[in-house]
């Protein structure tokens, strides 16, 4: 799922990379909303919070709004340059060492967040949890070329309410692919948000590391097939 690119990717590996992937994306970020009343990539929400905390003049308030925006979009500007980066340097399975980072940092945040004082650690792993989620982001972005976006459930109903619509009409030029990819997304997505809070009331703040630990498990045999395939 992680290191094969155009042309070598199909609608197949597309589909398992996006129900993997939106599905933590999904935990994460209710759980987040159930643990800290925020949702951390939820960026529409979020500008639009911010504009409405400004409009009232509730400056505390509009900053942290800011400071998710802001933090998610250091996620994607970090992915983007490690990632080009490592195209550079043409390192093998740099998607997957994207993840891996990802990962890493998860479970640094998951085992830091119980020592974290009490009324600072919402808004710190609400933060964090934004930066990490832009890094996936723009990560699988990347890889699928906009294919697939796992945090991006906006747009992705409004082309599966396009796509239903042709298939009504009976379209000839429907993307049934297309498609298919954005149900699984928006499900995977749906799913994970309720495994995510069922296992946060079970398991608190330790979900960030059984999420960092699915996501090395993801990304380590990942670099170990890409680093084959090219010393082969």
């Amino acid at each position: 799922m992680l290191i094969h690119e155009d042309p070598a990717r199909t609608s197949r590996i597309d589909e398992r990379l996006a129900g993997t992937f939106a599905a933590i994306a999904g935990a994460l970020n209710v759980a987040g909303f159930y643990a800290f009343g925020t949702f951390s990539s939820n960026m529409t929400g979020n500008v639009s919070a911010l504009a409405d905390h400004l409009g009232l003049g509730e400056a505390r308030l509009a900053l942290f709004g800011l400071l998710l925006v802001v933090a998610f979009v250091g996620g994607a500007v970090v992915a983007t340059l490690l990632i080009d980066a490592g195209r550079m340097r043409h390192v093998p399975g740099v998607y997957a060492y994207g993840v891996l980072g990802e990962a890493a940092l998860l479970l640094v945040l998951g085992c830091s967040a119980p020592f974290l004082p009490a009324e600072s650690r919402g808004p710190v792993l609400a933060l964090g949890l934004s930066f990490l989620l832009g890094l996936q982001n723009a990560t699988i972005t990347q890889i699928t070329n906009a294919r697939v976006r796992t945090t991006h459930v906006t747009g992705m109903v409004t082309d599966i309410g396009i796509g239903l619509a042709n298939l009504l009409e009976g379209h000839p030029a429907v993307d049934r692919d297309k498609l298919r990819l954005h149900l699984v997304t928006v499900g995977a997505f749906l799913v994970g948000g309720i495994l995510g809070v069922l296992l946060f009331k079970m398991v608190g703040t330790a979900l960030l590391v059984v999420a960092g630990g699915l996501l090395a498990a993801l990304a380590i045999p990942g670099i170990s097939m890409a680093r084959r395939l090219s010393a082969g």
